[in-house]
């Protein structure tokens, strides 16, 4: 399976930190084990110093890996329009790949929503001269602190800059160099903030964190994400979406129709034997010991979100 430049990392630092929490957690009394660290510093760690890969989509689209989400960049005589920012550290590589591939100016920036792996470059992208266009949630979440416990982790408010000021509260549709660019907001699904990106001439949709290609996704629950509403949305974008577009997702490498829809098949499978369980009375440690996600393991269970991490995000998140 094709992996990124960030997950080859992420799995070298996941080793890293097994290795260095082993290692402690046998010289610490028993009563007082080694703290997990966050994958929030493990994946800020990889960006730091994982290259940008640039890969070309379709037409005037590319797509860069390697700094937390997946960036599409639309380039041309306009200048460049992007979805999604990664993460602040990766801004000189970033910032190189996309120098080279034009020396177009960033004109518009697209979160599609409002997690630090997709919003932490924003300032530095509003510095060099771009307008930032988001939902309201998205602006008004990176505006202050956000904790998210199943991250073990609080995000510091964007400085001024980085918080988008085109607020979006109905889908939207622009004309830039060439593509008709249709901004698509859904209801609450991997985050209450979510919207997609299709760039109709190229065929080609950017859905940020919607789609996680050969990976288990994460689910915000505790910001308004969910299961359910991540499956009733990406039901809705494949009835849109033509059978040879070209995808983005939020991470893993670019992916098809066919992919997108294996991916939706398995949240619902994993979903419906979670709830199966969780109806049983189970409870979330007796379902992650059930292993609901073992048909679905070799394919997604190799990045950040294990195959265990995912079971309790299902279980929290059934209603």
């Amino acid at each position: 399976m094709h992996r990124s430049p960030l997950q080859r990392a992420l799995l070298a630092s996941a080793v890293t930190a097994a290795l260095v929490v082993g290692t402690t957690a046998g010289l610490a009394r028993a009563d007082s084990p080694a703290k997990p660290v966050s994958p929030v510093i493990m994946i800020n760690k990889a960006a730091a110093t994982t290259p940008i890969e640039t890969t070309p989509l379709r037409g005037p689209l590319s797509m860069l890996s390697g700094s937390g989400g997946n960036i599409t960049v639309l380039s041309g005589k306009q200048g460049k329009l992007m979805v999604d920012a990664g993460i602040a550290v990766s801004r000189p590589r970033i910032e190189a790949a996309l120098t080279a591939i034009s020396n177009a100016p960033v004109k518009y920036l697209i979160n599609t929503h409002y997690h630090w792996d997709h919003t932490d470059g924003n300032p530095w992208v509003h510095d060099d001269g771009a307008t930032i266009i988001a939902t309201a949630g998205t602006a008004a979440r990176v505006s202050k602190s956000i904790r998210v416990d199943d991250w073990d982790f609080t995000f510091p408010p964007l400085p001024a800059g980085g918080v988008p000021t085109e607020i979006l509260k109905a889908n939207k549709i622009y004309h830039f160099d060439g593509q008709t660019v249709e901004v698509v907001l859904v209801d609450p699904a991997h985050t209450d903030t979510d919207l997609y990106v299709v760039f109709k001439e190229a065929n080609v949709a950017a859905l940020g964190d919607l789609f996680w290609n050969g990976v288990y996704p994460f689910i915000d629950n505790e910001n308004g994400g969910g299961i359910d509403g991540m499956i009733k949305a990406d039901d809705a974008i494949l009835a849109r979406l033509k059978d040879d577009v070209i995808l983005a997702p939020g991470h893993g490498p670019v992916g098809t129709k066919k992919q997108f829809r294996e991916f939706r098949d398995m949240l619902a499978g994993v979903r419906d034997k979670v709830a199966a369980l969780k109806k049983q009375g189970k409870s979330r440690d007796e379902v992650v010991a059930a292993k609901p996600t073992a048909q679905y393991d070799a394919v997604y269970g190799h990045f950040v979100i294990d195959p265990d991490f995912f079971t309790r995000i299902v279980y929290d998140g059934l209603k």
